[in-house]
């Protein structure tokens, strides 16, 4: 029964990773249809700032007040990745709209530059994040110990997934996003401003990945490459969720790290890894839109 529940446990954790990484990916995928590689750099770019802050609160914050700068981490790391994403957008993305194999071809360009940078600024080897004392040790049931800095990792998957819910469904610019991803044309006709509203979204999908960037520093050191180990999953997520569906993402993320947990529990790592691959392709051939289709009223569509 404990190994049953620790399982359980594992792909949820493993599971609302892969959902805090993809969340920004979905938004930004299904609303503009760019495929950007260097997704993963901005969850670098996160995760360094969380190192940054931490450096900070060690040199002239007091040691009693040194755990805030998690807390404070979060934010800030949304501020900046969505930052270098609006920098990014404007540079660049903006002239790469429906041309995915050009958008890919260069987000990676800026994905390698962006690693060639951290290494120039804060070396090759990886560094380490100081996890803050409330987030030591875990939580006893029985005979198992659920480490906090997953469940903290869970909670605050599940927090950023609704406030990207409340954005989309209960705010006038969510219903703008929402009536741009339907109809970009006829959206323009009803006076939307949808260059506005592609820089926007690509500014809060960015965010989401310093956020996830941030919550990465929780599992172990970090360094230059730390977005790449994730992204292919990330895209997984996106494709078996299905282009701009939130729930599918998270339908999509939440399965994807549990049978990747359980085929590793039962083969090995490299092995559970490929069998989560074959499974995806079985499922792409049955359903090539993804669990959740999204729906467009544009006619050439």
């Amino acid at each position: 029964m404990s190994g049953t529940i620790l399982t359980l446990f594992n792909g949820l954790s493993l599971g609302s990773i892969l959902l805090l990484i993809a969340l920004g990916l979905a938004v930004t995928f299904g609303l503009m249809k760019v495929i950007n590689m260097a997704h993963g750099e901005l969850i670098m770019i996160g995760a360094y700032v969380t190192y940054v802050i931490q450096s900070l609160f060690l040199k002239y914050v007091p040691e009693p007040f040194f755990d805030l700068y998690f807390l404070l981490s979060i934010p800030i790391a949304f501020l900046i990745a969505a930052g270098f994403g609006i920098l990014l957008e404007v540079s660049l993305i903006q002239f790469l709209y429906k041309r995915p194999l050009d958008s890919l071809l260069a987000t990676y360009g800026v994905g390698l530059m962006l690693q060639q940078l951290a290494r120039t600024i804060f070396g090759a080897p990886n560094v380490g994040v100081q996890s803050p004392s409330f987030l030591n040790g875990g939580l006893t049931i029985g005979t198992l110990v659920l480490p906090y800095s997953r469940i903290f990792i869970l909670s605050l998957s599940i927090l950023c997934l609704v406030a990207i819910f409340l954005y989309f469904y209960r705010t006038t610019n969510g219903r703008r996003v929402r009536a741009v991803m339907q109809n970009r044309q006829m959206a323009e006709c009803l006076g939307v401003q949808t260059r506005r509203v592609d820089l926007g979204t690509f500014a809060i999908g960015s965010g989401f990945a310093g956020i996830a960037g941030c919550a990465l520093t929780l599992l172990g050191p970090i360094g230059p490459t730390i977005g790449t180990y994730y992204i292919i999953d990330a895209f997984m997520v996106v494709v078996v969720g299905g282009v701009g569906a939130l729930v599918g993402a998270v339908v999509g993320a939440f399965g994807i790290g549990f049978f990747n947990t359980v085929f590793e529990f039962f083969t090995s790592a490299t092995i559970g890894k490929v069998l989560v691959f074959m499974l995806i392709i079985a499922f792409l051939q049955w359903r090539p839109s993804g669990l959740v289709s999204s729906r467009s009223r544009a006619l050439d569509e």
